[in-house]
């Protein structure tokens, strides 16, 4: 169960336009991050490097956006070498999507 500190979080973190452009690209990894060579990018994610470069924004901002998505529980990451990876975590998205039809949308 999802507690309302949590959809808040998960509100926030979409209320972002960066941070929506984050989860479109991740959607998919093979087209957008082909040229990844350090990792699989739909297997191991992708390298907040090449996040950055996508969002034409600095690293340090990126990371900020990520953090947030993370916190939200849309994206995971992880350590493969000595680089950090993302990705979409599609489950938790879906959740919140379902959640967020259920709250806004009228009942049938």
């Amino acid at each position: 169960m999802t507690s309302s500190e949590d959809r808040e979080t998960q509100i926030k973190a979409l209320a972002s336009e960066a941070r929506l452009a984050i989860l479109r690209v991740l959607a998919d990894p093979k087209t957008h991050f082909a040229h990844q060579r350090s990792a699989d990018p739909v297997e191991v994610g992708v390298c907040m490097t090449l996040i950055a470069e996508a969002l034409g924004v600095a690293q340090p901002t990126a990371s900020r956006h990520l953090h947030i998505l993370r916190q939200a529980k849309f994206v995971t990451v992880r350590r493969h070498l000595k680089w950090s990876y993302c990705q979409r975590d599609d489950r938790r998205i879906q959740e919140h999507l379902d959640w967020l039809s259920g709250e806004l949308l009228p009942k049938r």
